[in-house]
């Protein structure tokens, strides 16, 4: 974990975040205190010119020298201005000579009896809320009062809340830079030890696993990755199976056919009798060599989807008929019971008349092959949209936990039966296919010494 880059990324996307929340709410707060500041000074200010205009428009003799100290008092500026411009009465810090505030608009609309209020920029950079109000007389409009108050008190307070949100938010910051790299640190590892698992399997370490145990979506991940793990595992155990299977299922035939066709071909034979039992031999393996062939070239074309399927409206209670009648020989050989419970009247269903045969033909010889006593029994069922093929048998059965490995290409459940019960490995893999191609689906129960169901079940679409 030393360049942990993952835990980089994801703390730096974490501490983003709090960064712009503290920004933003400082920001928030600081215009909060800003506003609240000048909204306060503002109405101050009014209040204060509305009590000196009461005062100017009371006509007492004194009331010039009581807003003159009142002015000082309240540390403001007055500008008391008459309708020819001319200043009757100022108090106040303000520089006298300064009348850039007074600007002809706000005049005349204070002579037409308004009020307003405005901040104002003095020539030095002093800023000044300025309310100016009417002082009426018995003629109407006397003159404009001017009320001045600085902000330099408030700013001064608000540049003291700033220094205060501004240590805070630094301290916040640091604060969030340790939880955010303690929280990247903790959200990072798992995904750290998941990315050095996946280098592993993608090395051909495949017997990796990830030991986290979490029930949400990184714990989900975690166990697909061991899943996969798993599955390429079992898939390459099974494909170097599968080599080793059909390297062995053509030695086999070829070395009975080098060694019996060397023996004929050097007259190494004492009558005729044992040279026809010789060619009888070459001639069965070479038929087992040529199914084997045959089998793997159709799975193979199966997988890739390019058997196309002639579909077609048949009867399938005649196609179990005939495949049942075809194993008849074999089971009589055997000594078994065959027990067929197929209708008489057609059960019709849409599908490849050749390959439902291949279906039936298989799972029969299969039952044929591993029972070596007792029954075997055949039933044909409808059910609605539905129809099922049974064959169940007293064979040799198959362990629970050979079960769902059956499907696969050369499974044997016992290795060394495979040379005694015969077959290629691929007749359960070829019906898997088929059955898929047909949209059906097939189920095998089984228990040992106690026999195997297999049920395929079609679903009939009439064409």
């Amino acid at each position: 974990m030393k360049h942990n880059r993952i835990g980089f990324k994801l703390g730096l996307a974490i501490l983003s975040v709090f960064l712009i929340v503290l920004l933003s709410l400082g920001f928030v707060i600081e215009r909060m205190f800003s506003s609240f500041y000048y909204g306060e000074k503002e109405q101050e200010t009014e209040e204060l010119a509305l009590h000196f205009t009461a005062m100017a428009e009371a006509g007492d003799s004194s009331a010039d020298r009581m807003m003159l100290s009142f002015a000082e008092f309240s540390e403001v500026s007055i500008f008391n201005i008459a309708r020819d411009g001319s200043t009757k009465l100022h108090s106040g810090l303000h520089d006298a000579a300064d009348r850039s505030f007074i600007r002809p608009q706000e005049t005349a609309a204070i002579f037409n009896g308004e009020r307003v209020n405005f901040l104002y920029t003095d020539p030095d950079g002093g800023r000044y809320f300025v309310s100016g109000q009417p002082i009426a007389g018995q003629t109407g409009i006397q003159s404009a009062l001017y009320v001045m108050s600085s902000t330099a008190s408030m700013e001064q307070s608000l540049d003291a809340v700033r220094r205060i949100l501004l240590l805070a938010g630094i301290g916040a910051f640091m604060l969030a830079l340790g939880f955010t790299w303690f929280i990247a640190r903790i959200l990072s590892r798992p995904l750290v030890q998941m990315q050095h698992a996946t280098r592993k399997i993608a090395a051909g370490e495949l017997e990796t696993r990830l030991s986290l145990r979490r029930s949400d979506e990184i714990g989900s991940l975690a166990g697909a990755i061991n899943d996969l793990a798993a599955d390429l595992q079992r898939y390459r155990d099974t494909r170097q199976e599968f080599l080793a299977n059909i390297s062995h299922e053509l030695r086999t035939p070829i070395t009975y056919l080098q060694g019996y066709a060397k023996v004929v071909r050097s007259g190494l034979y004492e009558n005729e009798d044992e040279k026809n039992l010789y060619l009888e031999i070459i001639g069965q393996e070479a038929h087992r060599l040529q199914q084997l062939v045959d089998d793997l070239f159709e799975l193979a074309k199966m997988e890739e989807g390019k058997i196309p399927l002639k579909l077609d409206t048949v009867d399938f209670a005649q196609i179990a008929a005939q495949a049942v009648r075809k194993q008849e020989l074999a089971v009589k050989a055997k000594g078994l019971q065959l027990l067929a419970d197929i209708p008489e009247q057609a059960v019709m269903l849409s599908g490849d008349g050749k390959r439902l045969e291949q279906i039936t033909l298989n799972l029969l010889e299969n039952a044929v092959r591993y029972t070596e006593q007792g029954e075997i029994r055949v039933t044909v069922r409808e059910e609605n949209e539905r129809v099922q093929f049974i064959v169940i048998d007293t064979g040799i059965g198959i362990p629970e936990e050979e079960l769902p490995y059956i499907f696969e290409r050369f499974y044997r459940v016992e290795k060394s039966r495979s040379r005694q019960y015969g077959g290629t490995g691929l007749g359960l893999s070829i019906v898997r296919q088929l059955v898929d191609l047909h949209g059906g689906q097939i189920d095998i129960t089984s228990k040992p010494g106690a026999g195997t169901r297999c049920e395929v079940t079609f679903y009939r679409k009439l064409q």
